[in-house]
């Protein structure tokens, strides 16, 4: 049976889409920031599988663990009362519906309240055995980052319109499956409003225009705190990285000269 506390977030988001009105995600890693963004009215924090490369400093998402999926999940789960906490599920960790029912019973247990997968049509075993057991399960199609070798890269999806008709099959076999929402990532502005169109469930775009029920940004992309690399549709709206040099070069400086913690 599913939580209420998570089955009512789950019915506010369905009627901010009912009502035309957008809904605010963003990515947490950790108990801090999670608190902040939480207190600051954030609707969705994904446990996004991209802290593989801003916090963990992989090269891409495909090195991720459970292990470390877990261990993050259970600190972002601490700072949050009124945000859906959703967890996502690693590279290869839902290869089979028994391992995806596997590894999503230990993200909830870990504390999320739903579970996110890449993929469509080709994955519709795995989301309704997760569904099946009562957890609620997030989509997500366009871009997958997870598969960013075995495509060379990362690039903009639904040019033409076999690849557009594709990925709106896929989101509608994730919604009668039963997917409570679904990111659309990197894709063509006009097929991700036509996709928002076409199902009932929200739609939270990243890199996919403004036609979405809702957008999520990678948090330190939105913090200007990973400066090497940061995507040409996020715009940062504070820059902490120079903040964090700054006031590690003062504190530096001031150490040297023989000061201490008061002195600073």
């Amino acid at each position: 049976m599913l939580d209420p506390i998570v089955s009512a977030k789950l019915q506010r988001l369905a009627a901010m889409k009912a009502r035309g009105e957008r809904i605010a995600c963003l990515t947490a890693y950790d108990y801090p920031s999670a608190r902040l963004m939480d207190e600051a009215g954030i609707d969705v924090l994904l446990v996004g599988d991209s802290l593989g490369m801003v916090v963990l400093g992989y090269e891409d998402t495909t090195r991720v663990t459970m292990a470390e999926m877990l261990h993050h999940v259970r600190a972002v789960a601490r700072g949050v009362n009124d945000a859906l906490v959703v967890g996502d599920l690693p590279y290869c960790s839902y290869e089979t519906p028994g391992q995806a029912l596997e590894n999503s019973r230990r993200l909830m247990g870990a504390g999320a309240d739903a579970v996110k997968l890449e993929g469509g049509l080709d994955l519709i075993p795995q989301v309704e055995r997760i569904i099946g057991d009562g957890i609620p399960l997030v989509g997500h199609v366009g871009m997958l980052p997870q598969q960013v070798r075995e495509e060379g890269g990362y690039s903009k999806k639904g040019k033409t319109r076999k690849d557009a008709e594709r990925m709106i099959e896929d989101a509608l076999a994730l919604e009668k499956a039963g997917a409570c929402l679904v990111v659309l990532e990197s894709m063509v502005k006009k097929v991700a409003g036509e996709l928002t169109e076409r199902v009932a469930i929200p739609t939270i775009g990243i890199g996919a225009g403004a036609d979405c029920d809702g957008q999520i940004l990678v948090t330190p992309d939105l913090l200007g705190s990973f400066p090497w690399f940061r995507p040409s549709f996020a715009t940062p709206r504070a820059d902490l990285a120079s903040e964090t040099t700054r006031a590690v070069t003062e504190y530096v400086a001031a150490i040297k000269a023989g000061k201490d913690g008061k002195e600073l």
